[in-house]
Order: C-alpha cells, then structure tokens, then sequence
C-alpha cells in the first residue's frame, strides 16, 4: 500500500511483532501443549501505533461516548493514551501541541461494529469476493482475518470521511455459523496482522431466517426452512459440547471455535431480522449455553426491547433500511429510538462500503425519527451509539469507544455538531497519532487506487 510521506512514520520492520522467548518449565510445557490441543491461540497482532505528538484539544464541546457532555472542554493526550478531558480550568501541561477547538466538536473514534470491508473490497469483482465461504451451512472454522486485504480503499474512506477508528470484520451471512470476525484498528498497513486490535476478542458470526435456509435450500439441503436452521445449529451445538468436554485428542477448527463460545472466550454477532427469531435464538442460546451479545440488522428489536434488555444483549441496526426482502418488511425508522426509551443498547452500524462513511449521520437521522413521536434522545446519548456501545459488544470497550484516562487516544475532532449533515472530521487521531487532517495533504492517507497507475493523476 501507498501511503502518504508524512505516515511514513515507521519502517516496514515495525509491523513485524516482536518474537518474545519464553521458557517453560516441565510443568508450564505440559499446560502449553494441552492449551493447544484446546484451540489455537489468535495469530499474533504486530500492531504498532504511529508515533504521535502531547496533543491538548481546547475549546471544543466534548461528547465523551458515555453520555457526557462538556462545553468548552479539554482533551489531553501523550504516549498514544487519553490523560485528562476536563472543562476549560484543566491545566495543560508544558510541551502540549494545542489546538483551537473552538466551535468545534470532540468525540471518541467513530467505531463500526458490522462491517465487510477488506474481505468484500472495492473494486468490488469477483476475484475481491472473500467473505463468505458459502459451502456448507455451518463454517466456523474460517477467520474473516484470512480473507482481509489491506489496500482496500474503502479503509481510507472511513477514516477520513466518516472517523472511524475501530471496525469489525465480519464474514457474511450466507451461513448459519459463517466464522470468526476481527478487529482492526484503521491505520495503514501492508499486513492485517500489523492492523490487528491488540486484545480484542473474536466473534462468531451466525445469522438465521431468509439467507440460510435460500441459500442451501436452492440446493435442495438442509436446511431450507426456518426449523431446519434451528436443527442444523442445535446439532452444531451439541456436538461442540461433546468436543469442549473431550480429550481434543483430533484437532477441529470449527469445534475450536465453538467450544471458545461456549468457554465465553469468544462473542457471539447474530444476524437476525424478525422479532420472533430472536426469541428463539436466545431460547437456543439457553439450552446450549452460550450469550448472544449482539443481533445485527435487527428491523424488528423495538417489538422486543424488553427482551433484549433483560437479556442484555444489543442491537446493531441502520437508521432506516427496510422491506428489500420479507424479514425486513415490518423495519420501522423509529427502531432505535423506541429501543432506547426502554433502556436497551443501541448501535448504529453499516455494513456497506458507503455507510461506513456517515454512521454519525446514520445516528441523527435515527433520533430525528424519534423526536418526531415524542421521544427526546439528549445527542450526548446518540454519539454513544456509533462509539461506546460498539465498543462494548465488541468486547474493547476497557480500551477504547470513550474518552476516559487511560484509554487509547482515538479522538475525532469535527467541524461541527457530529450530528449534523454539514459536519465532517476534521482531524483523527488513533492512538494519539494524527492520522488524518483535513487541511494537510501529507495526513490524507490513500491507497494505490486512490493514487491511480502511472502516468495518471499524482502518481509519477
């Protein structure tokens, strides 16, 4: 990948995670051994953040992601970590770059919790096409990370169109069980590993209704209704329990990631559209003994805000799509809205190479749509949605999606209200670098279809 001179900040050595010696006694090395007949440990991040500058952001109105608000308030960062966000009396320390927020906003990286970018790239042709391994109903053992291609322009789009720092690959949906996602910080690399989320955990990404049951009933197997999806699962989970309990003597991968499930070592992302089925996955989630942390899509959760509550699980939904099939047909604008009132978590997510690019939009439109049946949402609590409550069903939420001591600085400053359709970011920063600013060219990352082949456009 191309990028831009001045985020040539590092060499090419320092996406290569340093290889650490550990020795192990008799003991630790029977524990290893057994560990890794268990299930395989992540592969490795190399992630190294850009190196950044001690930034104080003054001025600016601060939505913290949690529900704050500070009016002319101040941000501070140094070493890649958040270390004060106060009102206008918060000391700056000596050596801080400083930067006029006045009239301006801050917010935590814009954080996307459903996305295909890099397994389903742009260009977008056949060849690109790797996220869904559509060959049998159930493919836990594939990881969206082995299919993610780093150039993908649509990673330069959303940071600096839309201030996204954080995003979760997903596989897609043609499967019951399509596999595990990752998650990435956006910053340029020419690996995925060196785009890696330190720590973050992995997902499972199941889905049920329409998509599974056309997809392998057009094939005349199972399953092909709504009851065969549930069979086929079941018996997926079932049979997990059997390996989770056994001597794992004969590796499976699919099992591996089943078994980190039902461990909870590994979240559960369910797309799922009708009320109803949602019932019935938290009913299989029950009996088998696992939690559904987020259903995605999720046109119907307002008929269920209730449930999903008590349940705590979240929904990842748009602002507004519906009817483009059956499942989606009873989609009301007013989802989020009337998700919120009754205390559930919402998110606002993408799942488009173009989305991506405006969840902060897609946030305002969600509450103008309540505000017009009566229901206030404070803007406070609406940045939450495309940061904080991301991060939480994400499993990073103890690192990032708010602006708190301590956390990674992934900040956004905006033009304007975030909320509002004439604003855009100005400057992004992850962990604490300054990876985008919209007034200097060096910090306007691209990728080499954005530079074009030679003889065109800046390439020479």
């Amino acid at each position: 990948m191309r990028v831009s001179p001045g985020l040539r900040r590092i060499s090419a050595l320092s996406l290569v995670a340093l290889a650490l010696s550990l020795s192990a006694t008799g003991a630790d090395a029977k524990k290893k051994d057994k560990d890794e007949k268990a299930g395989p440990a992540p592969y490795a991040s190399t992630y190294k953040p850009y190196p950044g500058r001690s930034t104080a952001l003054i001025g600016a109105t601060i939505y913290d992601g949690r529900g704050g608000r500070i009016e002319n308030g101040t941000v501070l960062f140094e070493n890649g970590k958040l270390v004060g966000i106060g009102g206008a009396d918060l000391a700056v320390p000596a050596g801080f770059d400083r930067i006029d927020g006045r009239g301006k906003f801050v917010t935590p990286g814009v954080i996307d919790i459903h996305s295909h970018l890099g397994v389903y790239p742009s260009p977008s042709v056949d060849a690109n096409a790797d996220g869904n391994e559509m060959t049998s109903p159930t493919t836990p053992d594939v990881w969206a990370e082995h299919s993610v291609w780093p150039q993908d322009p649509g990673f330069t789009r959303a940071l600096m169109n839309g201030g996204v720092t954080s995003l979760q690959i997903l596989p897609g949906s043609g499967n019951l069980m399509g596999g595990r996602s990752v998650t990435l910080k956006n910053v340029p690399s020419l690996t995925v590993q060196g785009m890696k989320f330190p720590g973050a955990p992995y997902s499972l990404k199941m889905a049920c209704g329409e998509n599974p049951k056309r997809v392998y009933g057009a094939r005349n197997q199972k399953p092909s209704t709504r009851m065969g999806n549930f069979s086929v699962n079941r018996q997926a989970w079932l049979d997990a329990k059997k390996y989770k309990d056994g001597d794992h003597a004969e590796r499976d991968l699919g099992k591996d990631t089943l078994e980190g499930v039902l461990k909870g070592e590994i979240l559960v992302q369910n797309h799922c559209y009708r009320a109803d089925e949602m019932a019935q996955v938290l009913d299989m989630a029950k009996e088998m003994g696992y939690k559904v942390t987020a259903f995605h899509h999720a046109v119907e959760a307002y008929k269920i805000a209730d449930l999903l509550k008590a349940n705590d699980v979240c929904a990842a939904i748009w602002a507004d799509w519906y009817g483009f099939k059956m499942e989606g047909y009873d989609g009301i604008p007013e989802n989020a809205a009337l998700l919120a009132k009754e205390g559930a978590c919402v998110i606002i997510h993408s799942d488009d190479e173009n989305g991506i690019q405006r969840l902060n939009q897609e946030a305002a439109k969600a509450q103008a749509h309540g505000k017009r049946i009566g229901i206030d949402i404070p803007d406070a609590q609406v940045v939450g949605w495309f940061t904080y409550n991301a991060a939480k069903a994400m499993g990073i939420a103890d690192k990032t999606g708010s602006l708190e001591g301590g956390k990674m600085a992934d900040v956004v400053l905006w033009n304007g209200n975030p909320l509002s359709v004439y604003s855009r970011p100005e400057k992004v920063w992850i962990d604490g670098a300054l990876l985008y600013d919209a007034d200097d060219p060096k910090r306007k990352p691209v990728s080499d279809f954005e530079l074009g082949q030679p003889g065109e456009g800046d390439v020479k």
